[in-house]
């Protein structure tokens, strides 16, 4: 069968007791609380490596129990309500924002659909479901989760937790679109949006390889989705205080927490899944060994791959440095989106063009002088961009830079230079004027003298 016109068999799916389905879901649910409890502390160790620092060492050995008596601690805290909150939104938002954050784990494949493991005598597959929309559903989870950081802020009855809350709404949409032909991408190639089946379509080539405009679209973008540095704006303690959860506390900013790492767990597995193989073994070792990919041994090949992803995480967040918002938006709707759509449009091609059966070499020459094409006009319309932009120069140098141009005063923009500051008086007068000098004359009085006799 072509790769290129993949048949979902999803018959395997279904099929288990209900007593196997709890025991599926539950081990999702623990494999997630796991993996989150062993992130957090490896993002203080790895930071801490980073930095030259020690990092927790006092709760287990080596520190290992540290984040678990993090949640200890919050979950004994004083809980409390502020005062001008929405009361019934303000304590839903937590829980609008964590359970959508586990739901996206139960159509991600943990091992082959045809290689079925043995539960209390069960043959069951390694995966809770599959659907034949199985990406679209994770889109459309991930989606969800949105509404519970901008009702936590808007529920606050506060500046700060509303304008991270209307950042982080901002920021989703901006980078969900990117994200969406990052996936449509796949798509195309693999003939199919469920997840087992594009893993299977990966057996000799992983979309890293073939689709790798894809891939760094992704990666870009899952980092902007979870709010991580350095797209933590909707945080951004620097300047929000705390973001959306200024006004939280004990176990509800807790589950704040939870979503975000569970978050990150999740967007790292499907990564993994429409990328790195899935569950299938790194290619030395699935070449060498017939046996790497049956058995138990898929599962460990994806929670080595979603770990590294985590690392990438935390690489980030220890080297770069915030963004300003700016930048931020500015990457997501004037490069991440025009990309995004450029190489859609030639995966697009690319398959209708394997379709029609032309060779490697004609999608080479036809694909190869689109993309001349389109760099030679995109360079011509910089040149005459470029010439207005200079012609228009003069002018804008001549009416220069007013703060209070609309009525309140406003930082200046790249490019733009505040007025200079006016000189302060010279030394001598200074020394008149602190001497009692003439200078020294209060608003409404003609001299010195009447002054000082009123």
């Amino acid at each position: 069968m072509s790769p290129y016109l993949a048949a979902e068999d999803l018959s395997m799916f279904g099929r288990d007791p209900w007593w196997l389905v709890v025991i599926k879901a539950v081990f999702c649910f623990a494999f997630l609380m796991v993996t989150v409890l062993i992130s957090i502390v490896m993002e203080r160790k790895v930071i801490a490596w980073m930095q030259l620092r020690v990092g927790p060492n006092r709760h287990g050995p080596w520190g290992m129990l540290q984040s678990l008596a993090d949640g200890v601690k919050l979950m004994l805290k004083e809980d409390i309500i502020v005062k001008r909150a929405d009361t019934v939104v303000y304590v839903l938002a937590p829980i609008v924002a964590a359970i959508p954050a586990f739901m996206a784990i139960a159509v991600i494949p943990f091992g082959p659909a045809d290689n079925e493991i043995s539960i209390f005598g069960h043959r069951t597959t390694m995966q809770l479901t599959d659907l034949p929309i199985a990406v679209l559903y994770i889109l459309a989870v991930a989606s969800i989760g949105i509404y519970g950081i901008v009702l936590a802020g808007w529920s606050s009855g506060s500046t700060y937790p509303l304008l991270g809350g209307l950042r982080s709404c901002a920021q989703m949409i901006s980078y969900e679109i990117a994200m969406g032909a990052a996936f449509a991408s796949v798509f195309l190639y693999s003939g199919s949006m469920s997840t087992s089946t594009i893993v299977a379509q990966q057996h000799d080539r992983w979309y890293i390889l073939l689709l790798p405009v894809s891939f760094i679209l992704y990666i870009v973008t899952m980092v902007g989705e979870t709010n991580r540095a350095p797209f933590d704006m909707p945080e951004s303690e620097g300047d929000l205080v705390g973001g959306f959860n200024t006004e939280y506390s004990s176990i509800k900013f807790a589950m704040f927490m939870l979503a975000e790492y569970v978050n990150m767990v999740t967007v790292s597995a499907v990564s993994t899944t429409l990328f790195l193989g899935g569950w299938r073994a790194p290619w030395p070792i699935s070449t060498a060994w017939a046996g790497a990919n049956h058995g138990w041994w898929p599962l460990l090949w994806f929670v080595a791959k979603v770990v590294l992803l985590l690392f990438v995480f935390v690489w980030l967040r220890g080297t770069l440095p915030r963004v300003r918002y700016d930048q931020l938006m500015k990457l997501g709707w004037k490069v991440l989106i025009p990309v995004s759509v450029t190489w859609l449009m030639l995966v697009a091609t690319v398959r209708a063009l394997r379709n029609e059966h032309y060779d490697f070499a004609d999608i080479a020459l036809y694909v190869g002088g689109g993309v001349l094409a389109l760099l030679l006009i995109s360079f011509v319309a910089d040149m005459f961009r470029e010439k207005a932009r200079t012609a228009e120069q003069p002018a804008a140098e001549q009416a220069g830079f007013d703060p209070m141009a609309g009525g309140f005063p406003v930082p200046p923009l790249p490019g733009q230079e505040l007025p200079p500051v006016p000189r302060r008086r010279p030394r001598r007068e200074r020394e008149l004027i602190v001497s009692g000098g003439t200078d020294t004359v209060s608003d409404g009085s003609s001299d010195g003298k009447e002054a000082s006799d009123g």
